[in-house]
């Protein structure tokens, strides 16, 4: 019956609470003119009647105001039970100035021994009636998950808090900081990180929970590093920004952030290089839908720009980064223009009329094909966008007086061993080329490395083959990788870009490489769970090594020799590398554009490795209407 009564409808439980409510205060009152006069029998005229009329009406009308009737008991919080003891004083107060208007005999005591009363009569049965839905909904608290918080600050307070809603319990906090260890924290003993394993074991705990607030990655490293051998699940709840932004709640408890295992802490921006080429002039991002460009895009509006020309060839990334554009100039009540085009980088017309009809000042050129297996299976057309695609949009700029053009690299650029990373070395020699032949427009190149998140990252491969069970799929155990966060390159494209003098090659700061098999191992032991292997067969999840892909390497390189020099800012350097003339540039070209015309995809190789990329391979080539045509051939030829 009681479950019934709890599932009826809001207006029903209203109703209920609204009657309730009207008995609790006369028994109150009641109750309190019996406890002043030590008696049951008091006298009741029609003052007094009058007296409890007008409490009762400005009460409930009081809860109203307040919400009270609008509150969910099985999620009442502090907040709520405020509220009540406001509205029960406020109750108090109306009965003492009803009773002077009404010229009752009520004693002038009553009024405080009524809110005593009241405050049990009100109150206490809406704690009982939160009890008994938490009860039935099976959600006691010994029910519940046991969980441990790392950190005893804010975000840690916050954290328990609103987990009480929900299917954890915090059964310990542990925190680094000594002033804190061994006080009680919300009711929970704060201890040492080294009694962790302790803890564990007597709460049977699977999962720990950072609540790290502000805490540097490099610290947050270090922490996460130290629960690795425990056997636990470790998740974060947000970061204090993306609470105060609105951008995340404390309760969005998710995976360990990659860029806390690598402990990567950002370098502050130079808010001056930020802005030179983008505050008040009209900038164009070419491949604005992609990982790299999207995020150029956010970062480029929040230095508001006069305008920001979006293009991008596919439809469905344009129009949603545009609504994400449009939100962040109205939450940041900035003002400006967003032009989201569709286009490819190789209709040079297009691109050009574009730049001229909105006088764009500053081009990020993005628009790349990046993925190294595919562009190996589709060699013309990764060489016709990648190297010609940024010739097109490189010549369009000058002709439509581009003050700034600034090429996103690749680390495979150097020393490639791919049909990408030649594309995209071929495209960096064209600019340098161009820098050479004027210098109307200023040309530079950013190379950097892998960016956590982008489309063909591992992270969430790894994330995505752990959650099914595995295998976790590693291409080689001595693969490594540089890796840095998208938002931490982008910003660092855009204050190179205002570093350039003409024809620099810019190189990112990548920090220090990563094995994947290391990263691999570190997400499953993150992930609460064991690596299956010869010598731990009962292990969870299997690391597998399917071999290295067409055109990769081992590892890659950011500098193609040793002559390189600082800059202004600590994570850009600037390489001193080998460029052609234009006239020898031009050649090269001319000669690409033929064996693409013919898909002539050997001589396409042929040229790349004749040209001055470093460009080796001794791999077959894997272009699939190459092969198929040859094949197709030889067997005409055979019949």
């Amino acid at each position: 019956m009681l479950k019934t009564l709890f599932e009826s409808s809001r207006t029903t439980k209203r109703l209920i609470s609204l009657a309730y409510d009207s008995l609790a205060i006369t028994l109150s009152l009641y109750v309190a003119i019996c406890l002043r006069l030590g008696s049951f029998n008091i006298p009741v005229t029609e003052r007094e009647i009058g007296t409890l009329a007008i409490t009762i009406a400005f009460t409930l009308g009081a809860f109203i105001k307040m919400g009270m009737y609008r509150a969910i008991l099985r999620y009442m919080t502090p907040q709520a039970l405020n509220t009540v003891f406001l509205g029960t004083c406020f109750s108090a107060l109306i009965l003492a100035v009803g009773s002077f208007f009404t010229h009752s005999f009520i004693p002038r005591s009553v009024p405080f021994i009524y809110l005593t009363v009241a405050l049990i009569l009100l109150g206490g049965p809406r704690l009982l009636v939160h009890h008994i839905v938490m009860v039935l909904n099976g959600q006691k608290f010994g029910s519940k998950e046991p969980v441990i918080v790392y950190g005893a600050g804010y975000t840690g307070h916050q954290l328990r808090l609103a987990l009480k809603a929900t299917n954890y319990k915090v059964v310990a906090f542990v925190d680094d900081d000594a002033a804190r260890q061994g006080s009680v924290f919300a009711n929970i003993r704060v201890q040492a990180p080294r009694e962790l394993p302790g803890i564990i074991r007597k709460h049977t705990a699977t999962r720990v929970l950072l609540a790290l607030g502000n805490t540097p990655h490099s610290r947050r490293a270090e922490i996460i590093k130290s629960l690795e051998p425990l056997g636990v699940t470790v998740q974060t709840a947000p970061a204090i920004p993306d609470l105060i932004s609105g951008r995340a709640r404390i309760e969005h408890i998710r995976d360990v952030d990659i860029e806390d295992l690598l402990g990567r802490d950002p370098v502050k921006a130079n808010d001056d290089l930020l802005s030179a080429c983008i505050t008040g002039k009209v900038v164009m991002v070419t491949g604005a839908g992609g990982s790299i460009g999207s995020e150029l895009c956010r970062q480029i509006v929040r230095q508001q720009p006069r305008r920001i020309v979006l293009f991008e060839l596919n439809e469905f990334s344009l129009y949603r980064l545009e609504a994400e554009l449009q939100q962040i100039i109205a939450k940041a009540q900035i003002n400006v223009e967003i032009t989201p085009l569709l286009g490819s980088v190789q209709k040079e017309h297009r691109v050009e009329t574009i730049m001229k009809t909105f006088s764009v000042q500053t081009v990020y050129h993005a628009a790349a094909y990046k993925h190294v297996p595919l562009v190996e299976h589709n060699i013309v057309e990764g060489v016709r966008n990648n190297v010609y695609g940024t010739w097109y949009t490189a010549e369009a700029a000058i002709r439509a007086g581009v003050e700034s053009f600034v090429l996103v690299s690749t680390d495979k650029a150097v020393r490639p061993t791919n049909i990408m990373g030649a594309s995209k070395r071929m495209a960096e020699l064209v600019l340098q080329g161009l820098s050479v032949r004027q210098s109307k427009t200023r040309f530079t190149m950013v190379r950097f490395g892998n960016v956590l998140g982008s489309s063909g990252s591992v992270v969430p491969l790894f994330r995505q083959q752990i959650k099914v069970g595995g295998p976790v799929t590693v291409t080689h155990p001595e693969i490594i990788r540089y890796f840095m966060t998208i938002p931490e390159a982008a910003e660092l494209v855009i204050q190179a870009g205002s570093m350039g003098t003409g024809g620099d090659v810019l190189v990112l700061d990548m920090g220090e490489p990563v094995r994947i098999v290391d990263l691999a191992k570190r997400m499953i032991h993150l992930s609460g769970l064991s690596i299956k292997n010869e010598a731990q067969p009962e292990g969870d999840i299997e690391i597998t090594y399917t071999g290295l892909r067409p055109g990769e390497k081992l590892y890659e390189e950011l500098l193609i020799g040793d002559n390189v020099s600082g800059t202004m800012h600590d994570r850009i350097m600037r390489a001193e590398e080998y460029c052609m003339s234009w006239k020898e540039t031009k050649a090269v070209l001319d000669e690409l554009d033929k064996a693409c015309h013919g898909y002539s995809c050997d001589k396409v190789r042929e040229l790349l490795m004749l040209a001055p990329t470093g460009y080796s391979s001794n791999e077959d080539l894997g272009d699939a209407v190459w092969l198929h045509k040859t094949s197709t051939a030889r067997l005409r030829v055979i019949k």
